[in-house]
């Protein structure tokens, strides 16, 4: 795990763990971004960007893993993705309120580099085709929301933490056995319902055979029986 998410960080000209998007800049523009943007090391646990708080920055990560959700009421949150290395994070806040309408927290040792709003707008306004994937990129992350609001108001509990499960199978390690980096709350939080229910399903789910938790791990034994769940709901 720690080196397929961990990379070596350089110069934007140079560097190989940036974004797609920056990607489609020139020579010249990324010197320009590497000339107004920092690099901040986190340990997991600590928090990157605090929802509410003035968007100065918007954010590359480089190496590492972080969980992006929005805060609710009494305390609880709902997780919307996780963030992997070459990520870029935006937001409505660029063009809005200039306001981060998330909170960002590592979940693993995480390295982030920050880049100056205005020199990021600046870009936008002068290199159409990263305006236009930015665009896109953008879109399709409100569609990942979207969608996910309807999974999680649609589904019984057991579809959401089947979603939950090969979302982190499918999006982010892309293996069937990978590292428990979310707490049983975290996948309640990723999955809508209550820290108890959440402990409960993986009890189910590994009486069943469908999956095995051991040593900070989490293995899927029966991924189609999974995406069936999943599918009924």
């Amino acid at each position: 795990m720690a080196e397929y998410f961990e990379k070596s960080l350089k110069r934007c000209t140079d560097c190989q763990c940036m974004s797609q998007l920056f990607g489609l800049l020139n020579k010249e523009e990324l010197e320009f971004v590497d000339a107004n943007k920092i690099h901040v090391n986190f340990k997991a646990g600590e928090t990157i960007k605090k929802q509410g708080t003035f968007m100065s920055h918007v954010l590359s990560v480089n190496s590492g893993l972080a969980k992006l959700y929005l805060e609710g009421i009494e305390g609880r949150s709902a997780i919307l993705r996780i963030v992997k290395p070459s990520n870029f994070i935006g937001g409505p806040g660029i063009y809005h309120d200039q306001r981060h309408h998330f909170s960002i927290t590592a979940l693993l040792d995480s390295s982030v580099c920050f880049i100056d709003l205005q020199v990021f707008k600046k870009i936008l306004s002068t290199n159409q085709v990263f305006a236009e994937e930015f665009l896109k990129d953008f879109s399709r992350d409100v569609l990942t929301v979207y969608n996910r609001l309807i999974y999680l108001t649609q589904k019984q509990m057991p579809g959401r933490m089947a979603d939950a499960l090969l979302y982190l199978h499918d999006e982010i390690f892309e293996q069937s056995k990978f590292p428990m980096i979310l707490s049983r709350f975290e996948l309640s939080e990723l999955s809508a319902m209550s820290r108890e229910s959440a402990v409960k399903l993986l009890r189910d789910f590994q009486k069943e055979e469908l999956i095995r938790i051991s040593d900070h791990e989490l293995e899927i034994l029966d991924i189609d029986a999974l995406r069936k769940i999943s599918h009924i709901g």
